[in-house]
C-alpha cells in the first residue's frame, strides 16, 4: 500500500530518482530550459524552485546545502551568482512547464520547464 507516500515514483528507486532529479535540476539551471516528460517536469518543479529559494538568500550555509543537489560546480555558480538575484523580488514560481507534444515512440506526453524571465 502506498498511503501517505507523495509523489510520483517514475518507476525508479528512491535513490534512482533523486540522481535523476539532481540531473534534471542541473540541466535546467545550465541551459534555462529542458524538454522531459510531463511526469518528470512536474517532480522537478518543486526540487528546482526549493534550490532557487536557497540560492535567493545566498549564504554559505545555503551554498552548501544546495550543493548536496548540485554536483557541478559550474551550475552552482551560475545558480548563486545568476539565477538567484534574478528571482530575488519574485515570491515563487520561477518555474514555467509548457506541455509540447506526444512522444513518437512511446506516446509520452512531453513538456518544456524553463525559468521564468522578469
Amino acid at each position: 500500500m502506498r498511503h501517505r507516500k507523495a509523489g510520483r515514483q517514475l518507476r525508479r528507486t528512491s535513490e534512482q530518482k533523486l540522481a535523476l532529479m539532481r540531473n534534471l535540476a542541473t540541466s535546467l539551471i545550465e541551459q534555462g530550459a529542458i524538454e522531459t516528460t510531463e511526469a518528470k517536469a512536474k517532480e522537478l518543479r518543486p526540487f528546482v524552485e526549493k534550490l532557487i529559494t536557497k540560492a535567493k538568500a545566498g549564504t554559505l550555509h545555503a551554498r552548501r546545502e544546495a550543493g548536496k543537489h548540485v554536483h557541478k560546480r559550474e551550475a552552482a555558480d551560475k545558480l548563486f551568482q545568476e539565477v538567484g538575484p534574478k528571482m530575488a523580488k519574485r515570491a515563487g514560481g520561477y518555474t514555467r512547464i509548457l506541455k509540447t507534444r506526444s512522444r513518437k515512440g512511446d506516446g509520452a506526453d512531453m513538456a518544456r520547464i524553463e525559468l521564468v524571465e522578469n
